[in-house]
């Protein structure tokens, strides 16, 4: 897995925020302010989204409405864990992400650790 370009960024950031498929229309009407880009830019660019599977698409009439195939939060975690998977020495990789963290993400991070110890409910998803 390799991170995601400036604009599929800036793509995929909008259709995580949105939380709904969207048309490359409403992609490039939404992006105008900021940064002016041809619809077939926009059109290209969900494309290889696509075809990299990070977004999922259906047709609506003539056009395509595509969504993301997972959520921001995975994404994140399979760039953590590749960066991870980098070092030789993971121990030492992982302390020094630690000692890193402010406060805050430490009380997280031990929360997520407790979580992922317990054994999972009967019936209930992770």
């Amino acid at each position: 897995m390799r991170q995601l370009g400036e604009l599929e960024a800036v793509i995929m950031d909008r259709l995580w925020e949105w939380g709904r498929p969207a048309l490359v229309r409403e992609m490039v009407d939404a992006l105008h302010d900021d940064r002016p880009l041809a619809y077939t830019t926009v059109m290209t660019v969900m494309e290889n989204l696509h075809s990299k599977g990070w977004l999922r698409r259906e047709r609506d009439g003539r056009a395509w409405r595509y969504e993301p195939t997972g959520s921001r939060s995975g994404y994140t975690a399979a760039l953590m864990n590749e960066a991870l998977g980098t070092s030789t020495d993971r121990r030492t990789a992982l302390a020094h992400f630690v000692l890193q963290m402010s406060p805050h993400d430490v009380a997280l991070l031990q929360q997520a650790l407790e979580q992922a110890s317990q054994p999972p409910e009967a019936g209930g998803d992770r």
